[in-house]
Parts: structure tokens; sequence; C-alpha cells
């Protein structure tokens, strides 16, 4: 069969073979039959097709990752060895078929159309009304200067019309800040939460909300000096009609869904296939704008009406985001490159000439303008350098934008090669320098001495206490009241909620004493607050509460609670740990992602760090409902070294409470030879008023080996409410030889890992303790 079509100057015949071949018999059948290629069927062509682009994207991607390279790097690399400048003919020809091309590219637009209304949804638009002053000028200054240099030099290189149109329409891809580029940026170095981080996500959307109106702007005003036609102005109106109809009647109606969907639940899924609908029709519906470059502006900003956050924007995200970019999204990129016709770049091409120009000059000048001010204003030179190169990064949306005008005819193939290296340059130089340039975690180590060992008993101790599921907040409540909160020796508490990140477009941190009950996060954190402020009125005028919530990615909650330590100059970080048990003391659940960010704080932590094991004891009400004459028994295992020393201060801090019962047990190797060492005497220093204290019992036990130390520990664990150790990562003695092959969490240490395995009986908890590490 024969169709002919006419959408370009000359008629092009193509063959259809009818019926369709879609499936295969399989590869075994081309052994048995000389006739049948199992190529020559469409669903194993594009099974092949996207295994490789997996295959050659990882294979890649494992190796350049250790150069601090981007993922999008290898996708580009994967596209360009799969496309006819690279595939022999023969296989080309195989491989990218009409069918297969078609199906391809219908993944790819679907992918990129998701990834654009999923960055609208995860966007919070309040926030351009809220950020800082530095973020807005920051953004002014990233934006206006290369403009006017594009602009200007749009209008004095371009010969003609037509390609003055064509510069035209790629020349703000040049000067833009895009905000899924920034963001997916700092996702993959991992500093969205940082201090830089935040800067950068702040200054994203304030230029991503200016980089539209320039462009819209700057197009209208030089398009009618230049005279271009005005038959865009009809296409462009129903666009604008229906931004105004989502704006004015859709967002009303999904905040009305969301009003109405009561707190803590989900939201209807008929509405989040409603949005879809809408969404797939908007892709259809809405008059194509420069020929084939679709609508992604109607997506973007149904995207930007969804309520960001739960329960709307955080269901929808849930719903999609893995497939979107974990599938879709890589095979657009790979798809994109695949378009490649040949390696070598056709310098004798006047675009091309002048596309290399403009963009090279103007993203100099974008880097420049946004580097001046911040040297200007002080900041240290390697965060300025890091900062600048953020904002003047380039990725997916401006690779999409290459590609569309590309389909479309705007750009000729030789200007696409140009626009494809350039979008490749900025997007793998940036990450490297970056990572170079700027380490989140410097400002944490050996910034302060912050040891609970140097603070006076009389002064005010700063406790960082993080908060991951209700069943946390008596725990820590309780281990509190054991710390011994008097007007005297008083607590400064603040209360970390940590929530993880879904439906918002970066992470959010909450002060609740600045913020108002209304405003976003608080209903997350009601609970947690309103235990605490109970527990501050309990002790009055010996606790100090503040409250925090901070909403991000898990993989980035440690450099919330660093800093917060770091700001309140805390001396203490208490962390639940990921393992909880029910109050009959069986294992309930264990949450890796909990032990992934202790791990990471007790790494980078700026003081000392504790790690409360509840085995479900210590979660009943201790104070509140014993009586009068009843004592909280409290044990410190002492081995020695700087854990044991900081995890022993804060016991005979406890201790000063008279509804406490502290028994330090020392343990000493029998092959001990009495040698002296520095160790040795700081040790017998801290022990030293423990002796001698009538209301601390004091126990020396001499042990052969571990076995002998676990034998004496597990017949303590029964009578003790609470026992508190020290980490002592990596350290082996004889008193725990032969115990670390057996440990599950070498992360806290031997005791730790011994206290909180599943074989111990009892339903005492454990507060290991690390002291701050001084770098």
């Amino acid at each position: 069969m024969k169709n002919v079509t006419s959408q370009q100057r000359y008629p092009i015949e193509s063959c259809v073979i009818l019926p369709p071949r879609i499936s295969s018999a399989g590869l075994l059948r081309e052994f048995d039959d000389t006739n049948y290629r199992w190529l020559d069927y469409a669903s194993p062509r594009i099974q092949l097709i996207i295994v490789l682009i997996i295959v050659l994207t990882q294979g890649f991607h494992s190796m350049l990752k250790h150069l601090g390279l981007p993922v999008m790097t290898s996708q580009i690399i994967a596209g360009v060895l799969l496309s006819e400048a690279v595939l022999p003919k023969q296989w080309s020809d195989i491989l990218m078929s009409q069918e297969t091309v078609q199906l391809l590219g219908t993944l790819g637009e679907f992918g990129y159309t998701f990834f654009v209304f999923l960055s609208g949804v995860k966007m919070d638009i309040s926030m351009v009304t809220r950020v800082g002053s530095k973020a807005c000028y920051l953004a002014l200054i990233s934006i206006f200067p290369p403009m006017i240099y594009a602009m200007s030099s749009t209008v004095m290189m371009s010969n003609n019309q037509k390609e003055f149109t064509r510069i035209l329409y790629i020349s703000p891809l040049f000067y833009i800040t895009s905000f899924p580029v920034i963001h997916c940026l700092l996702t993959e170095l991992k500093i969205l939460n940082s201090e830089l981080g935040r800067l950068a996500h702040s200054t994203a959307i304030i230029a991503d909300f200016l980089s539209f109106i320039c462009v819209i702007s700057a197009s209208a005003t030089l398009g009618t000096i230049q005279g271009i036609p005005t038959s865009l102005s009809p296409k462009l109106v129903p666009i604008f009609f229906f931004i105004i109809i989502v704006m004015v009647v859709l967002r009303p109606a999904m905040l009305l869904v969301v009003k109405l969907t009561p707190k803590g639940r989900q939201v209807n899924q008929t509405c989040i296939y409603a949005i879809i609908i809408v969404l797939l029709c908007s892709m259809r519906l809405i008059p194509e704008v420069f020929n084939k470059n679709k609508p992604l502006l109607v997506i973007y900003a149904l995207g930007l009406a969804v309520p960001h956050g739960p329960p709307l924007g955080s269901a929808l995200v849930e719903k999609f985001d893995t497939m979107g970019s974990g599938f879709f999204v890589p095979v657009f990129v790979t798809t994109c490159a695949m378009r490649l016709r040949k390696l070598s770049l056709d310098f004798s091409n006047e675009m091309v000439k002048e596309h290399a120009i403009i963009s090279t000059v103007t993203l100099l000048m974008k880097f420049l303008s946004c580097l001046g001010p911040l040297l200007y204003k002080k900041m240290h030179k390697p965060d300025a350098f890091a900062l600048a190169l953020i904002l003047s990064a380039k990725g997916i949306i401006e690779l999409a934008a290459y590609t569309l005008m590309s389909d479309g005819k705007v750009l000729s193939p030789e200007v696409f090669h140009a626009g494809l290296i350039f979008v490749t340059i900025s997007g793998s130089i940036v990450p490297v320098l970056v990572r170079k340039l700027y380490d989140p975690s410097r400002k944490y180590a050996g910034y302060q001495i912050r040891k609970i060992m140097d603070a006076k008993l009389d002064a005010e101790l700063q406790i960082i206490t993080c908060i991951h599921v209700p069943n946390n907040v008596t725990s820590v409540i309780n281990m509190l009241n054991i710390s011994y909160p008097t007007k005297e020796t008083p607590l400064a508490v603040s209360v970390l909620h940590l929530v993880k990140l879904s439906g918002f477009d970066g992470p959010i941190f909450l002060s609740h004493q600045k913020r108002s009950k209304s405003l976003t996060g608080y209903w997350y954190s009601e609970n947690v607050i309103l235990s605490f402020k109970k527990f501050e009125g309990n002790h009055w005028g010996a606790v100090t509460l503040n409250a925090f919530t901070a909403i991000s990615p898990p993989e980035f909650m440690h450099d919330d609670i660093c800093t917060l330590a770091l700001d309140k100059l805390a001396s203490l970080i208490i962390l639940p740990f990921h393992r909880t048990w029910y109050i009959d003391g069986s294992v309930q659940s264990e949450d890796t992602t909990v032990r992934n960010l202790n791990q990471r704080v007790l790494e980078k932590a700026p003081c000392s760090v504790g790690i409360l094991i509840d085995h479900g004891n210590i979660r009943r009400p201790i104070f509140s409902a014993a009586p009068a004459e009843s004592y909280s028994e409290v044990a410190m295992l002492f081995f020695g070294g700087n854990d044991d020393r900081e995890a022993l201060t804060l016991a005979k801090r406890m201790a000063r409470n008279t509804k406490v019962r502290l028994t330090v047990a020392q343990f000493i190797a029998k092959s001990d030879d009495g040698e002296v060492d520095w160790e040795i005497i700081l040790d017998s220093e801290v022990l030293q008023n423990v002796k001698s204290n009538d209301r601390i019992n004091y126990i020396k036990h001499v042990v052969n080996d571990g076995p002998e130390t676990v034998n004496i520990v597990h017949s303590m664990v029964d009578e003790f409410d609470l026992i508190i150790v020290g980490r002592r990562y990596n350290i082996e003695d004889p008193q725990t030889s032969g115990l670390k092959e057996w440990s599950e969490f070498p992360e806290i240490g031997i005791m730790g890992d011994l206290l909180a395995s599943k074989d111990l009986t009892g339903k005492c908890s454990v507060l290991v303790v690390q002291q701050q590490h001084i770098v």
C-alpha cells in the first residue's frame, strides 16, 4: 500500500505492510526458518532499542559518574552512538524504520510532557512573592544583561528576515534560567538543602518567571520592528485563553477538592484521572505554535495550577514521577541525540557561526553577571563561582527546545547539531566544576567545639531532637525527662520534625515560632508540637522549646539537621534508631531510609550525637503516671575512649535527678598489663568523681574476652530502663574481642549493635553516644 503525503514541498511515497507486523514468533525461530527475521517486527525492534538505550546509558554513567558527569551526558552519548552519524547504514535502516521512529518519538514526547507538567506541579508559585531580596536581585542580573546582548546581537548579525526569525527563536535559550534544569542539577549534586542550594533554588524560581516574561516581550517587540507576519497571533489567543481558564476555573476547583479532602487522607482518585484527562486534551486541542513546537506553555501552566504538596500535588507526583523520570525522560533525551546526522560541525554555515558566537558570549556574560555582584558582596570565592555556574547551567529544557524546533523545520540539522553540542558541554562541565568548588559539609567540620563534656552544669544545654513518626515523640520526651531539666540546669530543646518531600518543588524548612498555623507544613507537625509544648509546660522555666518542620528528600535531611545544630550551637543531636519495637519487645519495623540518614549525621554532625534505641519500655510515660517513690534505673557501660567519656558525662548529668538511679559498669580486660597512656589518664579523671559519689553505683568487671562481656550485659538488660553506651566505631579491644564479626549494625558500634539485637530479650532502651568529631 502506498501513502502519499504533502506536508513538505515534494510528496513522499512510503510503503506500508498490511497486516502490520507487531509481535514476532521469537528469536529461536530464525534458526529454523530462513525467510523469517524477528527484527522485521515492530515489537522486538522497539524492545531492542530500549534495551540498547538502557544498557549504553547505564554503562557509560557507571564510568563517567566517577568524573562527576551527570546522567544526561551518558544519555546523549548513547543517543549519538545509536544515531545514523555513527550506526552503520545497514543497522540504521533496520532499527530506525519509520514505525520505530514514530513510536520512539511518541514515547519521548509523552515523557517530556509529563516532565514539564510535574515540574509545574512541584513548583510553589507563591514563592515568587516570598523569596528574599538577594534571590530577586540575583535573578534580575542573571537575565537582563545577557538578554540585552543576545537581542542586540541577533539584530546586528542577521542578514535577512528569515535568518533573523530563526535566531530570534533560539536566542532565549542562551540567557534564560530554567527552574526544572536548576532543580534537577541541585538534586543530582545533592546540595538541594545546603545554603547555596537554597539560594540557587529561590533564584531559579524568580529567574524562570522573568525568563518567560522576557521571552514573550522581547519576541513581540522585535517581531514588530522586523515586520514578522502577524499570523501567529490567532494561534496565541487560544493558548492564553486556555491558561486563563486553567487559573480561573480549574485551580479554584482543585483547591476546593483539597479543602474537602479530610486531613491526612488521600484525595479521590477520580480527581487524579480528571487532571490527567485535561492534560492529555491540552496536548492536542490547543493549536500548534511555531510548526511542530507543541504548546508546552499550556502544560506547564496546568501543572502550576495544581495545588502543590499533599494531598493532590503529592498524589500526582508519587503516581507518575518515577515512571516519567526513570523511563520516559531518559528515552526522550536519548532520542533527541539520535537525530544527529553527522559528527562533524559545519562552520561554513552562517547560522552555525552566529549560533556559536552568540551562545558562547551570552553564556559567558550570564556567568559574569552572576559572579560580579556575588564577589562584590564578599561571598566566599569558590561558593560564588559555584553559584554563578549553577545559574548558567543548561539541560533538558534547552535540549527539548532545540529538538522541537528542529522537528518543526525552524532549525536546520546543522544548527541543531550546534545546539546539541552547546547543551551537552554546558550540562556536563557545570556539575563537574561545582563538585570541585563547593562542599556543603565543610562548614560542619571542626567549626566549633560543641561537646557535652564542655557544657557547664548550670548552663543551658542545647539539644536537637529529631522526630520521624509519632512513636518517637514519647520516647524522646521521656529521655529528656531523665536528663534532669531544672531552672538551675535548663534545657533548650529544638524539635525537628522530618517529613519526606512529596509534591513540592524543593525543600521547605519551617520555624513554627515565626509562621502562622495556616501556612503549609503546620498540620504535618501539629501533634508533635502539642506534645512538646505540654512537656515544656510541665517544666516551666526549665525547658525552652523551639519547633521546626523540615520537608525534604530523605537523602538531604542530614543537611537540615546539621545546619540547625550549627545555628543553635547544639551540644547533642538525638536521632531515633531505624528499628522499632512493639511495647511487648517484638520487632515492629525497620526503615533503611532512617538508617542511612543516621549514618550521614554521625559522619557530618557539628556536635555530639545520640542514637536512641527504644525497645518499647521508654515509650511508656515514666514520670506522669509513675508513683512518687518510683525510680528510673539507668546504666552506663564504660570501656574507655572519647565516646564513652562523653556518654558518662551525660549519664552523670542525669544522675542529678533524684528519681534517677545511675549504675556505672566499667569493663577492664584481664590481660591489661597496667601500662598507662593518655587515654587511660583521661578515663581515670572522668571516673574519679563517679567512684566517690554515694548516689552512683560503681561496678568494675574484669573480663577475658567479648563473650564474657556479652553474658554480663545480657544479665543487666532486665534490671534497667535505659542503658547508655559510647559508639566506639571501629574500635575493638580485649573486652569486645570476637564480637565485631557478628555486628548487624556496625555504624552504632559493637556494644550498640549488641543492645539493638533481635536476640535481646529485655525491653531496656539504649542511647548510643558519639562525641563530636574534631577535624
